[in-house]
């Protein structure tokens, strides 16, 4: 998917729909969305939002 990202982003800039910035943009957004779908998807019902591993109990599963 990342790879689709980028060549969709170098295609618009290539072409003038966007500019590099606005491309750059637009593939590091979408790279991290997509990544986060993905994290999901390999973790039903985590909760992990970024905290050092250390600070987090053991995996990172939702508390009730």
């Amino acid at each position: 998917m990342l790879k689709l990202i980028i060549e969709n982003a170098i295609k618009a800039m290539r072409s003038g729909e966007a500019t590099a910035e606005a491309a750059i943009l637009h593939a590091a957004v979408h790279g991290w969305y997509e990544g986060h779908i993905q994290g999901e998807d390999a973790c039903p019902g985590c909760d992990f939002r970024g905290g050092l591993p250390k600070q987090q109990g053991p995996g990172h599963p939702r508390r009730a």
